[in-house]
């Protein structure tokens, strides 16, 4: 007898131009993984996830596309299941970087339209770190037995290249200029240290004006494909990724398959990211992040034990094994429509 495949609608903003969509990966990614035991349909919103207008236009349409198996909204855009039948519902929330940025009567309004009602009204909420499960029962009250954590699974694309560690001038690779990617206190800290940085996003006047006030030599482009991506990590010999707040942190992980050593911050996702692979810094303190760049540099036995630590934690995100914990994750909630 063959198994019926189950039935999933995926979910999904409308992408903007320019923009990296890693979220739309990680779901083709599985979708491609499980496409021998789902039948899958993904509907991406008429329109963009701007105002309010726009949003309301989005879950009505989510309601009238909602199927009679699962519907997984898979992130950003939570609200889409405002509208549809609770017991079918999957819901994705990759961070809660919305809430930090409000205040007032638009905090109140954001936290009921992208956590409170969407995780209110979803069958089994998915995180992808327990630094954002902890966050989303903070702000909801909800049971966290609600809440399922799958991380993201590590493009296949992510593999060792060797490369001799330059001590004497390194390339350090810094992906992001948003303000939680924390530039300016790494360019300080960078200050009398010979290097090199490139930095991947765009440079606003005040990061330009920092890389010159403390003679920082750098490179900078921004919308690079994934391949050129590729190549930044291959060409560097240190990742720095020293954000304040992360929802997860996938460059620590590409940075441990591709073999290069991480310095990343010791709060939010990334120590349960990292898990021991990386140096930890403490993202606020500018000595703190400028030493552990040093010792990864100056300390050739250290800096090794992270490479190879880093090579044993790659294997926790494996994708064949984050596409069959989703499945399951399917199997249980259609068995238990009630």
């Amino acid at each position: 007898m063959v198994n019926k495949k189950i039935k999933i609608n995926f979910f999904q903003r409308k992408p903007r131009n320019g923009f990296s969509f890693s979220l739309e990966y990680i779901f083709e990614d599985i979708r491609k993984r499980l496409t021998d035991k789902i039948d899958a349909r993904v509907f991406i919103s008429k329109c963009y996830n701007d105002g309010y207008y726009s949003k309301f236009i989005n879950i009505i349409e989510a309601a009238f596309r909602q199927g009679n198996d699962i519907n997984h909204v898979t992130g950003e855009i939570h609200f889409l299941n405002l509208l549809m039948r609770k017991k079918r519902v999957v819901l994705t929330v990759l961070d809660c970087g919305m809430m930090p940025r409000k205040t007032g009567l638009a905090k109140i309004i954001v936290k009921w339209l992208y956590l409170t009602g969407p995780v209110k009204r979803a069958k089994v909420v998915t995180s992808i770190s327990e630094a954002t499960k902890a966050e989303i029962v903070g702000y909801t009250g909800c049971n966290p037995d609600k809440i399922r954590v799958i991380p993201v699974a590590i493009a296949p694309v992510f593999q060792p290249v060797h490369k001799q560690f330059n001590k004497t001038k390194p390339v350090i690779l810094h992906i992001g200029t948003g303000h939680n990617k924390n530039l300016l206190r790494l360019i300080e800290s960078l200050n009398n240290i010979e290097c090199h940085l490139t930095i991947v996003g765009k440079l606003n006047p005040e990061y330009l004006e920092a890389l010159s006030k403390f003679n920082v030599d750098y490179s900078n482009e921004y919308n690079v494909s994934n391949e050129r991506l590729l190549e930044k990590y291959h060409e560097c010999d240190i990742l720095t990724f020293i954000s304040t707040f992360e929802g997860f942190g996938m460059p620590i992980v590409e940075a441990n398959a591709v073999e290069r050593v991480v310095v990343t911050s010791n709060l939010s996702s990334m120590p349960e990211v990292a898990n021991e692979a990386a140096c930890l810094v403490d993202p606020f303190s500018i000595e703190d992040i400028r030493n552990g760049i040093l010792k990864v540099i100056n300390d050739d036995n250290y800096r090794e034990t992270l490479i190879e630590k880093g090579r044993v934690n790659k294997l926790r995100f494996n994708p064949d094994f984050i596409a069959n914990q989703y499945f399951q994750l399917y199997q249980e909630v259609l068995s238990s429509k009630r």
